[in-house]
């Protein structure tokens, strides 16, 4: 049985190829310089939170989403 491939809005199989390219051939040094500048990006957050919440953190995020459409 053959089972479709779903993406999120706005993705597909070509996309998310670029997308593991890109990882697969950073350097240490460049994913590292990767990682700091997200925690330093304006207007957004970074922080550790309980696993157990990451369903509701991740239902909060996308309702904030929809809102804002």
């Amino acid at each position: 049985m053959s089972k479709q491939q779903q993406f999120p809005p706005g993705w597909d199989e070509q996309r998310v190829r670029r997308v593991i390219v890109h990882y697969e051939s950073q350097s240490e040094d460049e994913a590292v310089a990767e990682d700091e500048a997200a925690f330093e990006a304006a207007g957004q957050t970074v922080m550790e939170v309980p696993t157990e919440l990451v369903p509701s953190i991740r239902e909060l995020i996308a309702k904030h989403g929809n809102a804002a459409r």
